[in-house]
């Protein structure tokens, strides 16, 4: 029998991104396997999350939590009270942060170690705290929880931690949510973003450095410049701090489109993905890079790099690239003129997604919960 496990949802921002998918994607998982589940959460995800496993115990959590800085302050006090509260056997921290006294075992999931190995790409004060964070929670929790064995290595070469207590738990996917679009849902999200059945290259994530947005704007430009109908680029996502994409987009030729729709709904990922000729994502190195197995889902021909993660989550099913401007260039230029090997790589794509479950992710999960109460 699984022991009783909280999990905080606390952390979860209000738009989902990777982290809400990965919490909500486990929680419906673990949920499905009768597991003896709380949930804090922030108070205008109470209702959310008791849809989603209504068989849990759900606590709201105060409403302080929709601040960051109260959020982090609340974890080292308000957590391990919840914790007794519910009677839990252990705490699953799913976002980095741990409390110093947990009063119980600690599972903590650390995304992934760029913070580290790619200082550069954050901004100083948020580098250092995430290092300081996967440092505490390398020395306190009993057991840690990874999305690959990239980042496992990461960590045990970089913050010398014990790689007998990290445990690799893939990500899954929404298999409902992320499918083949069908033509007519194409073509509306076609419509929706104004290509009128322009052919498009997408991009989908956050506009962070790591995710190299400038480097895909300045290779789709040579890519595409003297194409007698150059598909346009949709760079869809959230916020970030990366300055260097304005510049990036004003050098733009006139004759070329660049689209910039912002956050798009969920119930339109799918089409938007799946409807590209292209789906780009030479991201500087990843923890997991949840954005390709989602469009990898949807049918899509991906670009991507060799950094860290990604070749555990693409396998042969996607095209590389290095993630310099020409590099991308010269990759996305051969899969635009090779319309065969796109329609191969889409069908490669979907049926390796396949293989990425949140049932099994939430079974490696369950494994951690019961090492880490057992000792083991």
């Amino acid at each position: 029998m699984a022991p009783r496990v909280l999990i905080d949802a606390s952390a979860v921002p209000a738009d989902r991104g990777g982290l809400g998918r990965y919490v909500d994607g486990l929680l419906a998982a673990l949920a499905e396997k009768d597991t003896d589940l709380a949930v804090v959460c922030q108070r205008v995800d109470a209702e959310r999350y008791g849809r989603l496993v209504p068989a849990a115990q759900i606590v709201a959590g105060p409403a302080s939590l929709t601040n960051r800085t109260a959020r982090i302050a609340w974890e080292q006090t308000g957590l391990p009270l919840v914790a007794e509260h519910v009677a839990a056997k252990v705490i699953h921290a799913p976002n980095y942060s741990v409390p110093m006294r947990p009063g119980r075992p600690v599972v903590t999931t650390i995304h992934d170690a760029t913070f580290f190995s790619e200082p550069d790409l954050y901004p100083a004060t948020r580098g250092a705290f995430y290092r300081a964070a996967i440092r505490s929670a390398v020395k306190r929790s009993t057991r840690c929880i990874v999305p690959s064995k990239a980042t496992r290595d990461e960590l045990v070469r970089l913050v010398d931690a014990d790689s007998t207590r990290i445990d690799v738990a893939y990500h899954g996917v929404d298999h409902d949510v992320f499918r083949p679009p069908t033509e007519a849902e194409a073509a509306r999200i076609s419509a929706r973003l104004g290509l009128r059945g322009q052919q498009y290259v997408a991009f989908l994530g956050a506009f962070e450095p790591r995710k190299n947005v400038p480097s895909l704007i300045r290779g789709w430009v040579s890519a595409v410049g003297d194409l007698p109908e150059p598909p346009a680029l949709v760079i869809a996502g959230g916020a970030g701090w990366d300055d260097e994409i304005e510049a990036a987009v004003a050098e733009v030729p006139s004759q070329l489109r660049v689209i910039r729709p912002g956050y798009l709904r969920m119930a339109d990922l799918s089409a938007f993905l799946g409807g590209a000729v292209v789906v780009a994502y030479p991201s500087h190195g990843e923890g997991f890079g949840l954005p390709v197995l989602e469009a990898m889902a949807c049918g899509a021909a991906v670009l991507t790099t060799h950094r860290l993660s990604l070749p555990e989550v693409g396998g042969d099913a996607v095209a590389y690239t290095e993630p310099d401007s020409a590099s991308i260039g010269t990759a996305l230029s051969g899969l635009l003129g090779d319309e065969p090997r796109r329609r191969a790589l889409g069908a490669a794509a979907h049926a390796r997604s396949l293989e990425f479950t949140w049932e099994a992710s939430a079974q490696a999960h369950l494994q951690a919960y019961t090492r880490a109460v057992s000792g083991d």
